[in-house]
């Protein structure tokens, strides 16, 4: 059958327009699509990850109504491993499932309770003096581009600095802001808005209120979210008090992106060469963060990367199957090298894994999650099984 991935997009009207979903797509198309599908000689396995086991079979001589009762006889819940993906892709899909579900139940439940009509604003006020307490103080920039006018960190990333610490003041004014404004309505002293309410539920429940999930997307509860914008925090005012960083801690950026383009035009000065003709290499550095006692001579070394959907062999330096119940491994650290196209040769066995910067890949409305493609040695499988696997890197985890 020579249906190639023209005419199914065209058959479909164009509607997957996302370039992972295409390769994706691509990959069924290949799978399902061949002469042996219409073989009446061949039963032909729809589910070649499944073995001989495998209950999902054309049959090679069924009519109309033949193939409906094979069909019908498929199994009604289909494993992981049918669509090519690892086990632990269904006790993610629970995992997510149960959290919806609790979260639901969550939501339903009294804000006071009955033995006490105060329970609930006492949590709250608790609450915000716990946080007030922790939220580190907003950076003076003016007084912090006047400290570093003469140092020698590249002027690409300084702008990125700078940027990144305008937008961590504006939520840390944020969070401050609405902090003492709680606090005050809760015991009486202003008028509770909608808005003010809205934060008040969002912290008796754990979650980060909308307000303050502008500045970067997150998914972790709030008090795991709290840690990480302190740690955030103090990556930044490590880089300013102490030097340029050896090893970038990539996921404190809330653009990785902007940090990225600064590194291609940091080489691209350095090297006299034009921005679009660099592309990326992604070394993997078998050396812990902070052993690192160098700068790169090119790029930079960055580290907090999480792996979804695999595991990376240290030993052969490649992609390997996760351990049972691991769902995610941590990335040792990677390379971040601009190198020229000319230069860049394509390898076989290579994965081009996606890095998104948080679990959910599709991202908010208007902010994509994507942040580029890192090729990584597949291994003993070929990228169309990591494909299928639907292995990806993160840059932040939802715990």
């Amino acid at each position: 059958v020579g249906l190639s991935l023209t005419q199914l997009f065209h058959n479909v009207g164009g509607r997957i327009t996302d370039v992972l979903d295409q390769r994706l797509v691509n990959v069924y198309v290949a799978q399902y699509f061949q002469d042996e599908t219409v073989d009446s000689q061949v039963t032909f396995n729809l589910a070649p990850q499944l073995g001989h086991e495998s209950p999902y079979r054309i049959p090679t001589d069924a009519d109309f109504d033949g193939a409906k009762t094979a069909i019908s006889a498929f199994p009604h819940t289909d494993p992981a491993e049918a669509f090519g993906q690892h086990v632990n892709a269904a006790i993610s899909s629970q995992i997510a499932d149960s959290n919806s579900l609790l979260a639901t139940i969550a939501s339903l439940q009294p804000k006071a309770a009955v033995e006490d009509t105060n329970c609930y604003e006492t949590k709250i006020l608790r609450s915000c003096r716990q946080m007030r307490e922790k939220v580190p103080q907003v950076f003076n920039v003016a007084a912090i581009r006047k400290y570093l006018e003469n140092r020698s960190d590249p002027e690409p990333l300084k702008g990125v600095l700078y940027q990144e610490l305008d937008r961590y003041n504006d939520l840390l004014v944020t969070l401050q802001s609405t902090l003492a404004q709680l606090e005050l309505s809760i015991q009486g002293l202003i008028v509770v808005t909608p808005e003010l309410e809205a934060v008040a539920a969002a912290i008796f429940d754990f979650r980060v209120p909308v307000p303050w999930s502008k500045c970067y997307p997150s998914l972790k509860p709030l008090s795991s979210w709290i840690r990480d914008l302190v740690n955030r925090i103090s990556s930044f005012r490590g880089w300013i008090d102490i030097g340029l960083p050896r090893c970038f801690w990539l996921s404190a950026f809330t653009y990785p992106t902007g940090f990225m383009t600064a590194l291609l035009q940091t080489t691209a000065r350095n090297n006299s060469v034009s921005i679009d003709t660099l592309t990326w290499d992604f070394p993997i550095v078998n050396t812990a963060a902070d052993a690192i006692t160098e700068h790169a001579k090119e790029g930079s070394y960055c580290h907090g990367m999480f792996l979804e959907g695999a595991r990376w062999d240290n030993a052969n330096k490649c992609l390997t199957e996760p351990k049972p119940m691991e769902l995610v491994c941590v990335m040792p650290v990677i390379h971040m090298r601009p190198t020229e196209r000319a230069m860049f040769r394509g390898q076989e066995g290579i994965y081009a894994c996606p890095l998104y910067m948080y679990p959910l890949r599709t991202g908010p409305r208007g902010r994509p999650s994507f942040v580029v493609s890192c090729d990584l040695n597949a291994g003993n499988h070929n990228a169309e099984y990591w494909t299928c696997r639907g292995t990806a890197m993160v840059l932040s985890t939802a715990s």
